[in-house]
């Protein structure tokens, strides 16, 4: 995923969501409506998150230093767990929260066209900024399911963005549907359930969020695909003739490490070695460019090994 795909698609969420923030706080000023005020917080917080994915983008481009050597590519996978974070508790927590006050003391929503037109101007919003985020990720899904494409990502903008987006689109349908049973009922208590909902709702896509984010942050290893050409690059038949054993991690989404001891004959010359190593460092850049951080050492294959065995033929 570019960085600028990414961009596009986090800006069109943050208008989105602060046009909507505003009105829907509006809305609940003039009709007292519980699932307006959770909808506002949720908003609020989803345009603090988007803020904080620019904020990690930005800060993820700075160069390498002697205190961080492998760079910064890894602060865009800790300003997406800080999103998860937000998203739970300023959004699932309070919505919680409202719910259950208002069903303790329900009271009818006044004045019910505010938060009806907002609900409608902030789903035909959130159907704009939800359709651009398929767009960007369609660009570089592939043949991959949404699960897959959202489990997998090591990109973490664009599965977050799509997430919170459908999460805000049927969080606005609860609450559509909350107030519209209010009205009809003269019930307050349908107010609060679809507040409750909500909070459900949120909670869930956080902790969603959470786990896959928390994967990436530990370090994870390249995808079955790319490891396939990492394999295939690195073995030659000539200089490398097989793979001992190798590890890979993702320092960034666009930044990969790759370590491996390769198998090389047992009487070439250091030099010789030396540019195999060369040669099969450019091979394994030209397959995957996001391979920036390759260590390879020269050893004799002494035994046989599962990883060996698996580069015979490719």
């Amino acid at each position: 995923m570019s960085a600028h795909s990414g961009t596009k698609a986090i800006l069109a969420a943050l208008c989105a969501n602060l046009a909507i923030a505003v009105a829907k706080f509006v809305a609940w000023a003039f009709s007292g409506s519980s699932s307006m005020l959770a909808e506002g917080v949720h908003s609020l917080a989803d345009s603090g998150n988007q803020g904080l994915l620019l904020l990690g983008g930005k800060k993820a481009k700075r160069a390498a230093t002697e205190e961080h050597p492998f760079g910064y590519g890894r602060e865009r996978y800790i300003y997406s767990f800080l999103v998860a974070i937000v998203l739970f508790s300023l959004g699932g927590v309070f919505a919680l929260y409202e719910g259950y006050h208002k069903i303790s003391d329900p009271h009818p929503i006044e004045h019910w066209y505010w938060p009806v037109g907002v609900l409608v101007f902030g789903i035909i919003a959130e159907t704009f900024s939800f359709r651009t985020a398929i767009q960007e990720a369609n660009a570089v899904r592939g043949d991959r399911s949404w699960s897959e494409f959202v489990r997998h990502a090591k990109a973490p903008e664009l599965p977050v963005i799509l997430l919170e987006d459908l999460g805000a689109l049927v969080g606005l349908v609860l609450a559509l549907g909350g107030v519209g049973l209010a009205l009809l009922t003269g019930d307050g208590v349908w107010d609060g359930v679809g507040t409750i909902c909500i909070g459900v709702l949120l909670v869930a896509i956080a902790i969603v969020l959470a786990v896959e984010t928390k994967s990436l942050l530990l370090g994870e290893a390249v995808g079955p695909e790319d490891l396939r050409k990492i394999r295939s690059a690195l073995v030659d038949g000539e200089g490398v003739t097989s793979i001992i054993h190798m590890r890979t991690q993702h320092l960034g989404p666009e930044e990969l490490l790759v370590a491996a001891k390769i198998a090389v004959r047992h009487d070439d010359t250091a030099a010789r070695i030396a540019e195999a190593i060369d040669a099969a460092e450019e091979r394994v850049r030209a397959a995957v460019p996001a391979a920036r951080v390759i260590y390879l050492e020269p050893d004799l294959l002494r035994s046989p090994t599962p990883e060996a065995d698996a580069t015979v033929g490719a």
